[in-house]
């Protein structure tokens, strides 16, 4: 691979179509171009999401944002040296959509594919911000995960902790819709908790006291739920929806912050990095910065746009990949897996069901 690289970076694995074409260099990587199509109003009306719908959009999509990336980017297929995709965990049918759509345009432009993991992506995120220090801390907390990680270098990752059930993305999305505030049900807490009193309830807060960095999050989505069971005129007083919503964002906010910080003391390293779709949230910004600060940790955060789902943190964990020299598997050698572990996981074959 050249010294300077362009990459296209594809990320279909759930339900958002994104694409970015960055330049990889010896001294870093420059996004030159993203464009993302999220799906969320096209999922909101079931509730959550449809993989067979997601999928379908991902097909439709992706050629039209190909088109808007390179007339925004000012340039052809003919400059990019690489094709970098999400190859897992996901949705195995949007994954199949990202990985086979990204296999034509690596075949066509007669480029390598690079398989990426899509935690790999989030990991690395905030290397896109400015230097991503090793070793770290990372919590990595989304709609479908919550883990604690040790990472050495690139590849190089140990699983510290993890969800025991609900992950904190997903106990947000069951709480937002029980108090009937929408989907997706992070981003309908947050607004609605803005101005609510986070000490009114007194909910739990799942395993923060036990020892271990394990986290649970189904005992707090039950209280929840028993709470409105016995007192369903609370959903009716638009200060008891705050005040609930803004309890419920200050229990997952002191679980996770006091997870993350432990974590960070245990392992004797003082950068703690925090990645995925959770970590957009102000309330554990706010709680984690005030953290770390107490305790002379670096808190290092991805920007809030590069939180979520997006193809720059894809094309960014690619060209880290190459830099380290790790080995890229054939282009026809790998196919998109619905799981694929993190730490210690193979390059994908197969459709992850085993």
């Amino acid at each position: 691979m050249a010294r300077s690289t362009t990459l296209l970076a594809v990320e279909s694995s759930c339900d958002e179509s994104a694409l970015a074409l960055l330049q990889g260099r010896d001294d870093g990587v420059v996004v030159r171009g993203e464009c993302i199509a999220s799906q969320i109003d096209l999922h909101a009306r079931f509730g959550g999401v449809v993989p067979e719908v997601a999928a379908r959009e991902h097909l439709r999509t992706l050629p039209a944002l190909l088109d808007r990336l390179l007339a925004d980017v000012g340039c052809d297929l003919s400059s990019v040296g690489a094709v970098a995709v999400t190859a897992g965990p996901g949705l195995l049918g949007a994954l199949l959509v990202g990985v086979s759509w990204a296999r034509g345009v690596a075949a066509a432009c007669g480029v390598p594919l690079i398989p990426v993991h899509h935690l790999e992506g989030h990991l690395l995120a905030a290397g896109l911000a400015g230097r991503l220090p090793l070793p770290s801390v990372t919590l990595l907390v989304s709609g479908g995960h919550t883990l604690l990680v040790r990472v050495d270098g690139i590849g190089r990752y140990r699983l510290l902790g993890q969800t025991l059930d609900d992950a904190a993305g997903e106990c947000f999305d069951k709480c937002a819709r029980m108090l009937g505030l929408g989907y997706p049900g992070g981003p309908a807490i947050a607004a609605a908790a803005a101005g609510g009193d986070g000490c009114r309830f007194a909910l739990p807060r799942p395993m923060l006291r036990k020892p271990g960095l394990d986290f649970s999050f189904s005992g707090l989505k039950t209280a929840v739920s028993y709470l409105l069971r016995d007192r369903p005129a609370l959903r009716d007083d638009p200060a008891a929806v705050a005040d609930l919503a803004a309890s419920i964002e200050q229990a997952i906010a002191e679980v996770l912050a006091g997870r993350a910080l432990a974590a960070c003391t245990g392992e004797g390293i003082d950068d703690l990095v925090v990645a995925g779709g959770v970590a957009a949230n102000r309330r554990l910004r706010a709680m984690l910065g005030a953290g770390c600060a107490a305790r002379g940790i670096t808190l290092h955060l991805p920007e809030v746009r590069h939180c979520t789902d997006n193809a720059a943190m894809i094309g960014y964990a690619a060209w880290r990949r190459l830099q380290a020299g790790l080995p890229v598997p054939p282009r026809d050698d790998w196919d998109a897996r619905a799981r694929w572990p993190l730490c210690g996981g193979p390059a994908p074959h197969g459709g992850g069901r085993r």
